[in-house]
C-alpha cells in the first residue's frame, strides 16, 4: 500500500535534522502542514509579536521546502478539525511530528490528535527534537541520555520529496487573523537569519561572552541571540550543541584562548535548557500551580483575592512604573524589545514576588507576552524557582539598587529607558523595601522550617531536581536556614547565570 505523510510542523520550523522530514522523503506523497490554532491565539500567553514571527520564519520555510518539492499548507483551525478536512484533499496514512513540551492547551491538542488517528485509522510518529525525554521515570541518568541524544547524528535534509499535488493559499495576515498589529522591531527570522546568528557568535562573538551576559548593557550584543530561534524551531538544541563544540576544538587549536573560554561557558549551559523543560514534561501542571504545594495561598491571586492595593502593584510593575529605577528600566526596555538578558529578568520576577508579594502566575502570564523567546517549560519552571515556591532552591532576592550599581554603573541603561529619572513626573517607591523584605523572608524562611516543607521539598527534588554522582540532592533542612538568609541578600549560585534566554 503506497505511504502518504503528512509532516506537521509546530516549534521546528526548519530543514536541517528534522526527523519528520527525512522519515517523509521515503514515503510515495507527501505534504507539510502548520495549523494556526485559534487555543494559542486565545491563550492568555499569546501576544502579537508571536505571530508576526511565526509568519516571518513560515515564510522562507515554505520556500523552501517548495523548491524541493514539498508543498507547506498553512491552515487555521483546531487540529483534528484541519486534519479531517485535509485528509479529503489528501489521503494521508501517516502524521509525522516532533514532540512538544508546551503549555496545557498543547497537552489537550495532542490528546485530541491522538484519538482522531486512532479512529481514523492514520499512524502519528514522533521524535525528540530537544534533551527532554518523555514518559521519563526517574531523573538519574538524564543527563548522559542528554549528552548521548545531542551526540547523534543529525537527521539528513532531504534532496527532495514526492510532494502532494495540492494548491497553496498566502499566509494569513494579523489583519486577517483578527490580531492588532504590535509594534517592536523584530530580529530576523527564519532558518538562514538562525544559522547566521550561530555562526556569528561561535566566529568570534562569544569571546566577552561570560563578562557580557549579566549586564542589560552588554548582553544585548554580547550573549549568543539565539532564544527565539530555538523557541520556534528555526535551529536544533543539537546543531547548537555540535558546532559549539566544534568551534571550541577550533579555537583550542587556533590558540584562542578567550574564544574558547567564552564558548565553554556558553555550552556549560545548553543542559540545562532542556533540564528546565523536562519539569514542565513531567508534570505539566506546574504551568498553574506551585511545585511545592505548601506555598499555596501566600500571595495575591494564588488562593487570595487580589487587593485594590495588590492591583495598584501589579500595575505599576507591568507599566515600570515602581519607583525602582533599574526595574523600570528593565520592564520597559523588555517591553519595547521583546527580549531582557536573564539575570535581569530574574531580578523583575523577584521584585515581584517578594517586595511586591505577587504570585508569579500573574507576573508570568504578563512576562510571557512580552518575551518573543518565550518557552513554557523554561519560563514556569524559572518563574517558580525565582519566587521561592519550587522548596528546593535557595530563596534569590535581589537588591535592585545592588544590581543598578553592579550593571549599570554610570546610570546609562537606566537613563535611556528611565529618562524621567530625577524629576517630580518620576514616581516615589510603591513599597517600603526594609518592611517588604522582612514580611518575604519571615513567611519564606519560617514555612521553609516546618516538617511539611522539608518533606514536600524532598518529594520535588527526587522528581525534578539535577543530580550528583546519579544521586538525588538533599532537600532543605534546618541546619542549611543561616547559609540560606545570608545567601538570600544577594543570591548568585552557577544555576542562575545561565544564558537560558540569550
Amino acid at each position: 500500500m503506497p505511504t502518504q505523510a503528512l509532516v506537521w510542523f509546530k516549534r521546528d520550523l526548519r530543514l536541517s535534522d528534522h526527523a519528520p522530514l527525512a522519515a517523509a522523503a521515503g514515503c510515495d506523497a507527501a505534504a507539510g502542514l502548520f495549523v494556526i490554532e485559534p487555543e494559542w491565539l486565545s491563550s492568555d500567553e499569546f501576544d502579537a509579536q508571536h505571530l508576526e514571527y511565526l509568519l516571518a520564519c513560515l515564510a522562507p520555510l515554505r520556500t523552501e521546502l517548495a523548491t524541493k518539492g514539498l508543498p507547506l499548507l498553512v491552515r487555521v483551525g483546531t487540529v483534528p478539525a484541519v486534519l479531517a478536512e485535509l485528509r479529503r484533499e489528501f489521503d494521508f496514512s501517516h502524521l509525522y511530528s516532533h514532540e512538544e513540551t508546551g503549555p496545557l492547551w498543547t497537552y489537550a491538542r495532542d490528546r485530541a490528535v491522538a484519538g482522531w488517528c486512532r479512529t481514523q485509522g492514520v499512524a502519528w510518529q514522533q521524535w525528540p527534537q530537544t534533551g527532554v525525554v518523555r514518559a521519563l521515570k526517574s531523573r538519574s541518568g538524564w543527563a548522559a541520555r542528554w549528552a548521548q541524544r545531542m551526540g547523534q547524528a543529525p537527521a539528513p535534509v532531504p534532496g527532495g520529496w514526492r510532494g502532494a499535488a495540492l494548491p497553496l493559499t498566502d499566509l494569513p495576515t494579523l489583519q486577517q487573523l483578527g490580531v492588532q498589529q504590535q509594534h517592536r522591531a523584530l530580529p530576523a527570522a527564519g532558518e538562514n537569519a538562525a544559522q547566521h546568528a550561530l555562526t556569528t557568535f561561535l566566529a568570534g562573538g562569544a569571546r566577552g561572552y561570560r563578562r557580557a551576559l549579566s549586564s542589560p548593557l552588554t548582553a544585548e550584543s554580547g550573549c549568543s541571540r539565539l532564544s527565539a530561534h530555538l523557541a520556534f524551531g528555526t535551529l536544533a538544541m543539537r546543531t547548537v550543541h555540535q558546532r559549539s563544540e566544534l568551534a571550541i576544538a577550533h579555537a583550542d587549536a587556533a590558540g584562542d584562548k578567550a574564544l574558547a573560554y567564552g564558548l565553554r561557558g556558553f555550552t556549560s549551559r545548553l543542559r540545562w535548557h532542556c533540564h528546565f523543560m523536562q519539569k514542565l514534561e513531567d508534570q505539566p501542571e506546574i504551568e498553574q500551580r506551585n511545585f511545592a504545594r505548601v506555598y499555596d495561598g501566600l500571595r495575591a491571586g494564588d488562593g487570595l483575592a487580589f487587593s485594590a492595593e495588590d492591583t495598584q502593584r501589579l500595575d505599576a510593575w507591568c507599566a515600570g512604573a515602581t519607583g525602582y529605577p533599574m526595574v523600570d528600566a528593565c520592564m520597559r526596555s523588555l517591553r519595547a524589545t521583546g527580549w531582557l538578558n536573564f539575570r535581569m529578568r530574574a531580578m523583575l520576577v523577584s521584585f515581584a514576588s517578594y517586595h511586591l508579594w505577587l504570585h508569579w502566575r500573574h507576573t508570568g502570564l504578563f512576562l510571557a507576552r512580552q518575551f518573543l523567546d518565550f518557552e513554557p517549560g523554561i519560563h514556569w519552571s524559572q518563574m517558580q524557582m525565582q519566587s521561592g515556591t519550587t522548596g528546593i532552591n535557595t530563596l534569590r532576592i535581589y537588591s535592585p539598587a545592588k544590581q543598578a550599581a553592579e550593571h549599570d554603573p554610570d546610570g546609562s541603561f537606566i537613563r535611556r529607558w528611565v529618562p524621567e529619572i530625577g524629576s517630580s513626573r518620576y514616581p516615589a517607591p510603591i513599597v517600603n523595601e526594609r518592611e517588604a523584605l522582612k514580611h518575604a523572608k519571615d513567611t519564606m524562611y519560617g514555612l521553609r522550617k516546618s516538617a511539611a516543607a522539608r518533606t514536600e521539598a524532598d518529594e520535588v527534588q527526587a522528581k525534578h531536581g539535577s543530580r550528583k554522582s546519579g544521586l538525588p540532592q538533599s532537600g532543605v533542612n534546618p541546619r542549611k536556614q543561616k547559609r540560606e538568609r545570608k545567601a538570600s541578600k544577594e543570591a548568585t549560585p552557577p544555576s542562575l547565570q545561565l544564558d537560558l534566554f540569550s
